[in-house]
């Protein structure tokens, strides 16, 4: 009875054509995510996500005061400010993780200024803003994201040698022939462009989850570069699909259900690298010393 529950409760959920659209949208900004974040994090750039997402923020909250389209302002702005970080951060005068909080304060608080001056701070807007909703994908944004999603997918794919090169040793890369700016750049604008399309449904403040724990996850028991990338990419979708589910069944805040379903696989993961580490072994071995 209750796998028959569970298949209606799937089929219900389909049948409305806003989760149609989330799901849609969702596993595809999840992939997406999955991927980049492979290589933010092995390069200490995984807070970038969490600045660029605060940047999202204030652009849309000023988008919807002007009454412009939020994801047309939203994106350029993104990706402008997401060379700016790489700028700042190469040029050795402010450091990385300095350059990120210093965006991502600042934006953040002229968003909830913008905000506090047009919708209210308890409004459903903001609430909509900082953790997401799937109610508010249109169509259009389907087609829009979905197209970018797939651009995303194609641009990583083609230059995944490349992608690897750059992320283990610059060095190195640049000593292959490998314009190395070139693809740190091209790193960037893809993030930018993921973490507009997934602000929508996971909000400002989560949608950093989607690029930090699948490659976190993933690294507890792979070693490769390519296994953590089939992995991540893994982890992401169906941790995205189950939340959403979770969310639907149990009317529960789409994005916290998501990096929920998120932490709990990430915690599996752990356990099962610690045994295949022989973390057992070395709690026997530690305990027959007493």
């Amino acid at each position: 009875m209750g796998d028959l529950n569970l298949i209606e409760e799937f089929r219900l959920m389909l049948n409305f054509t806003f989760m149609q659209r989330a799901l849609i949208v969702g596993l595809m900004v999840a992939l997406c995510s999955s991927l980049l974040g492979v290589s933010l994090v092995l390069k200490r750039y995984a807070m970038i996500g969490t600045s660029l997402s605060h940047v999202g923020f204030a652009t849309m909250a000023a988008a919807t005061a002007l009454t412009l389209p939020a994801l047309g302002v939203s994106l350029p702005v993104v990706i402008i400010v997401a060379f700016f970080i790489l700028r700042v951060n190469e040029s050795g005068k402010i450091k990385g993780d300095s350059a990120v909080a210093l965006v991502s304060a600042a934006s953040f608080a002229i968003g909830v200024l913008i905000v506090s001056q047009t919708t209210g701070l308890g409004g459903i807007h903001i609430c909509n803003a900082m953790f997401g909703s799937i109610l508010v994908m249109t169509r259009a944004d389907v087609y829009i994201s979905v197209g970018l999603s797939i651009a995303v997918l194609l641009l990583f794919v083609f230059f995944y040698k490349q992608i690897f090169a750059v992320t283990y040793d610059e060095v190195f890369a640049r000593a292959t022939g490998t314009k190395v700016e070139v693809f740190k750049s091209m790193l960037a604008i893809l993030t930018a462009v993921t973490v507009v399309l997934g602000m929508r449904m996971m909000g400002a403040l989560l949608i950093s989850s989607l690029i930090i724990l699948p490659p976190l996850t993933a690294m507890r028991t792979c070693r490769s570069f390519l296994s953590v990338v089939i992995v991540s990419s893994a982890v992401g979708v169906v941790s995205f699909f189950i939340g959403m589910f979770i969310a639907f069944s149990m009317d529960l805040p789409p994005g916290a259900s998501v990096v929920a379903v998120n932490l709990v696989i990430f915690i599996v993961f752990c356990v099962v690298g610690f045994i295949l580490n022989g973390g057992i072994r070395r709690i026997i071995r530690f305990f027959s010393k007493k």
